[in-house]
């Protein structure tokens, strides 16, 4: 195994202190990693909110491989292959009515920037060109190009890039730890924080605004579960405005829910939707956006040999990631994944996750479906430092969590088990009661 670390640069990373103690994974089956001397890991957290099938799924893998051999590149402008196109038609299968479109991408960043553009440039042909101004919403992750860091609200994901977009504002984010901490599903209070877009619309004018982009819950942040009736709401302003609404689904598309995607499991449907990480298991990069059958008609205008919107990547359509999420979705149709998480082992996730309630330093439990998020209190002075702590002390147990500041966020495989349910949340409560 490589054990020169010193050339590569890693993403969201504390790289120096990974370099003094590295935790290097080597192969991955199932529901596990192992590392280069062969110990095993619990992988607790779907690689990266994206392995939702798990790890050297067999049709997946001869799927990607068979490609290889037949097709390995195809361009995507002016030029098509098979496999686009057949996913496409499997892939709007899937979503909510009405989102009978699909533009592929290579990642969740990419998909977002993909809306925001299809986003403005659907007014303007529509003759509305003066609407293009984006809201997103503090808190909000969408991906770390300009567009999405501009409408995402994560400070640190902000603050060193300079002035980012114009013309963008923010609508707050839903977290109320007083009123809704330790909720079981979707909190009681809250709904009315989407109110606070028409504030945000009275102050711009609601003619100046192109559209809204929010997660349907919030992951990256640390799993903020959207209150009820909260996404309905959001859902009758932009409507009573004309404005777009953009679910951000990368990390709760394909089944996270135990719904395909989130605006299934809410009853919401978006006018654009962006996905990536599931769509192919996390194997080769993949990302697609689903686009409502009258914004793609309104760019069909002109003179027929005419682009009709000029956007678009070298590797949108890969033929190895088509055959990939051709793959995924066959195992997920065959174990039926997609609603895997709900019912009877969404509750006893639920009854896991919460039984953490009362362990040192947990000031709030949220979970829905198969994600589960647990707050801690910060260290004084040293904030993120706790959660690192716990992180790393699971890790040294055999069991892979995520954190993000002091939250640590749980979204395992969908084939998980109640052992590995077991396992995942006996060994974080082993190391709370064991951290500062």
């Amino acid at each position: 195994m490589y054990q020169d670390l010193d050339a590569y640069w890693m993403p969201f990373t504390a790289n120096r202190q990974f370099k003094k103690s590295p935790r290097l994974l080597a192969r991955a089956e199932g529901m596990h990693f192992w590392t280069p001397d062969g110990r095993q890991v619990l992988d607790g957290i779907a690689g990266l909110w994206c392995v939702n099938a798990g790890h050297a799924r067999p049709k997946i893998v001869e799927a990607i491989r068979q490609q290889a051999g037949e097709l390995d590149y195809a361009p995507p402008f002016q030029m098509g292959h098979p496999k686009a196109f057949e996913l496409a038609e499997r892939l709007v299968k899937l979503t909510p009515p009405g989102l009978d479109k699909v533009f592929y991408t290579n990642s969740g960043s990419e998909s977002v920037e993909t809306a925001l553009k299809m986003a403005i440039a659907y007014h303007r042909v529509r003759g509305e060109g003066q609407r293009t101004r984006l809201i997103g919403r503090e808190r909000g992750y969408h991906g770390v190009n300009f567009g999405g860091i501009s409408v995402g609200g994560i400070v640190a994901n902000r603050k060193m890039f300079g002035t980012l977009l114009a013309g963008v504002d923010h609508i707050r984010h839903t977290h109320d730890l007083q009123r809704n901490a330790f909720s079981r599903g979707q909190p009681e209070y809250g709904a009315e924080f989407a109110d606070d877009l028409e504030r945000v619309i009275a102050l711009h004018d609601a003619s100046t605004i192109a559209a809204v982009i929010v997660e349907p819950v919030a992951g990256s942040t640390g799993v903020l579960v959207p209150p009820k009736g909260y996404l309905q709401r959001l859902r009758e302003i932009c409507d009573k405005h004309g404005i777009l609404l953009i679910f951000d689904e990368v990390i709760t598309g394909f089944g996270r829910l135990g719904a395909p995607f989130a605006a299934s499991h809410f009853g919401v449907t978006p006018d654009l939707m962006t996905v990536a990480k599931g769509i192919t298991n996390g194997c080769v990069p993949m990302g697609a956006v689903f686009v409502k059958q009258e914004i793609h008609d309104a760019f069909m205008n002109g003179p027929e040999h005419l682009i009709e919107f000029f956007h678009g990547y070298t590797y949108s359509a890969h033929p190895l990631a088509c055959a990939a999420a051709l793959g995924t979705l066959d195992t997920y149709e065959e174990e039926q994944l997609l609603t895997r998480g709900q019912g009877e082992l969404a509750e006893y996730f639920a009854d896991a996750v919460h039984s953490l309630k009362g362990l040192p330093h947990v000031i709030d439990v949220r979970n829905i479906g198969l994600v589960g998020g647990i707050e801690l209190e910060p260290l004084p002075g040293e904030p993120g430092k706790r959660a690192f702590s716990v992180f790393l002390d699971c890790w040294e147990r055999g069991v892979l969590i995520r954190v993000t500041g002091d939250i640590i966020a749980l979204s395992p495989p969908l084939i998980i088990e109640k052992s590995h349910i077991d396992q995942i949340v006996g060994t974080l409560a082993d190391a709370l009661k064991r951290a500062a």
